[in-house]
């Protein structure tokens, strides 16, 4: 392959987060060869960030008391507004609370019950029993029925991703970090590997897999204002559809926390609220009893963060230079609770801007969070269309959020689906061999190299990336966000389409040696911009209201029309990615009312008087 540099392993893992170093650790166990590949050292990933905890039914708790695999299967259902499927929640209800109990066992310091009475900010008197002390404790999460979130003060996911990383090590995976994914190498039916760059030196390499794993997380960075890491701009999803064989489910469906602080849009978790922390408006009012007077601040996120959009629209957000806002109040939980379960959120607080949440109320608003789209795989983790190819965590739709994911279930996931797709990976490999076709990766190489020589020579042009790119995301943030309408939509695809054409006209203004960031962003743009474009276009195709994807000129859900996953293929010179659909697996829940929401509450903004919370 002349000077390109190849490096062949079993099974190529490109992502060190959460959800890519459980499919390595089972890779490993099961005897298989295993290479991880990360943009950043893997304990540097987004999934170090995550904050609340994961879902798993263990009813350790008085409040989690008659929870089940049932009762969370429900839950989550209800919460994916009957989007998803319904055969993957079942496995993964079934398996997470073993999921939980095996980080225990690798080192993660689960909070634990502890025993006797204590009295909740509701007034609210729990007593926890003395055989219960010592289990794996939970805390309240939205849209759920019990509580159920297993957590780490709120820094579940940095002990987490800490204590796999550990067994990572513990097994020998080979991890191959500064490194990104630019092409994957197929013949059309078969993934081969990939072409990688160094984001050292900028040389190409090519990795020679029987099998290959995206899990590179969310696509978060396409919006202008996110509280996603400025690594999530959703790679690993370009890369799959650019293959033009593997389709994205679900792109439209995007998630909006409804606590990222103003302005720096850091998340504040829902733990705040799950341990009882009100949202208050302008008025110091808590809006939230008069929009949703049953689950209040912990209704499912798009239904919060929908409530939050109304009543600033109504007139009762706060001022401030960086637009108006919202306040969480959680300085009634205490010094002591705030310090120990609530750490992170206070120190982010009080760093970040200057907030103390023991004394001051904390600025907040929706910002963009999670991607419930992505490589769309079958149950087992396959992706569609390349035999070889697979994914987890937040780059796939497997698909179990459908249109709205629970909090803390996407936690619990990355470990679930991890160990699955490992599992798929080590059978099918064992099954499955064959010679590996050298000249896909000599051309693959060359074609890359050419669109890197083509940016540094300043053949196509002299478009600025950053422009673009900036363009990109407000069009995003400001036309497909969380109420949305056709004429907004059709607006963002227009605009998405010109800057998808500019962006063929791209020149660095630097000379593109080494490890360049312009090149860099140079390269992952036109990637971005068809995952932009088919958020876009998805969500004005589908003229419905369903979980997130909230139409204002189509309030309603449509169960005969749009009980149905959005499949999107691009092919090379498409415009625009061809759309296809099919429908959900329903095996035992059939559609109804989730029990908040539109449908279950008043929809009218709330007075913003009356007593402070």
């Amino acid at each position: 392959m002349g000077d390109l540099e190849t490096i062949q392993t079993g099974a190529l893992v490109v992502g060190g987060g959460l959800a890519g170093e459980r499919t390595a650790i089972e890779c490993a166990r099961r005897g298989v060869q295993t290479t991880i590949l990360s943009l950043v050292p893997p304990r540097r990933s987004h999934s170090c960030a995550a904050q609340g905890g994961m879902q798993a039914s263990l009813a350790n708790s008085v409040m989690g008391s008659g929870d089940g695999p049932d009762v969370h299967f429900a839950d989550t259902v209800k919460g994916a507004d009957w989007g998803c499927e319904q055969n993957v929640v079942r496995r993964f209800v079934d398996r997470a609370p073993r999921a939980v109990r095996q980080l225990a066992a690798w080192g993660v310091p689960w909070n634990r019950v502890e025993a006797g009475s204590r009295t909740l900010p509701n007034g609210t008197v729990i007593e926890e029993p003395p055989e219960k002390a010592g289990l794996i404790a939970a805390r309240n999460f939205g849209g759920t029925a019990k509580w159920r979130t297993c957590f780490t003060a709120d820094g579940t996911g940095h002990t987490a991703l800490y204590a796999t990383d550990s067994q990572v090590l513990r097994l020998g995976v080979t991890v191959h970090e500064r490194v990104e994914v630019l092409a994957l190498v197929h013949d059309g039916t078969r993934c081969h590997g990939a072409i990688v760059r160094s984001l050292r030196d900028g040389r190409l390499r090519a990795y020679v897999a029987g099998a290959t794993v995206i899990a590179t997380g969310g696509y978060g960075r396409v919006y202008g204002i996110s509280t996603n890491a400025i690594i999530n701009e959703g790679t690993g999803m370009a890369v799959a559809m650019d293959t033009g064989v593997t389709p994205l489910g679900n792109m439209e469906a995007v998630q909006f926390h409804p606590t990222a602080t103003v302005p720096v849009n850091i998340l504040m978790t829902e733990g705040c609220r799950g341990d009882g922390g009100y949202l208050l408006d302008r008025n110091l009012h808590r809006f939230m009893t008069d929009y949703e007077p049953a689950k209040k601040e912990l209704a499912s996120r798009d239904v919060v963060s929908r409530r939050m959009t109304q009543h600033i629209r109504a007139g009762f957000g706060a001022d401030s230079a960086y637009g108006p806002h919202l306040w969480l109040d959680i300085r009634h939980l205490g010094a002591k609770h705030l310090e120990t379960n609530l750490r992170e959120v206070t120190e982010i607080a009080r760093n970040f801007i200057g907030v103390d949440p023991v004394t001051q109320l904390v600025p907040v608003r929706p910002a963009q969070h999670y991607s419930m789209g992505g490589i769309r795989t079958d149950i087992d983790g396959r992706a569609y269309g390349l035999k070889g190819l697979y994914a987890a965590g937040e780059a796939a739709c497997w698909d179990m959020h459908g249109f709205n994911r629970l909090g803390g279930n996407s936690l619990a996931e990355t470990v679930v689906m991890g160990e699955v797709v490992g599992e798929t990976v080590a059978g099918d490999l064992g099954a499955d061999g064959g010679a590996v076709p050298m000249n896909l990766f000599r051309e693959a190489g060359r074609r890359t190299q050419d669109r890197m020589d083509a940016l540094v020579g300043g053949r196509d042009g002299k478009e600025d990336v950053y422009a673009i790119r900036t363009a990109m995301e407000q069009a995003l943030t400001e036309h497909v966000g969380i109420f949305r309408n056709g004429p907004a939509l059709q607006k963002a695809v227009d605009t998405l389409q010109e800057l998808g054409n500019r962006a063929e006209r791209i020149g660095l203004r630097s000379t593109g040696a080494g490890a360049n960031p312009e090149l860099a962003s140079a390269l992952r743009l036109p990637g971005m911009l068809r995952i932009a474009t088919t958020i876009a276009y998805g969500a004005l195709q589908r003229t419905e209201s369903r979980g997130s994807h909230y139409r204002e000129d189509y309030p309603k859900r449509d169960d005969a029309k749009w009980l149905v996953r959005t499949l999107a293929h691009w092919k090379a010179g498409q415009r625009l990615p061809s759309l296809s659909y099919e429908p959900v697996t329903i095996t035992e829940l059939p559609p109804g009312d989730r029990g908040y929401g539109e449908a279950s509450a008043g929809a009218k903004p709330a007075a913003g008087g009356g007593a402070r919370a």
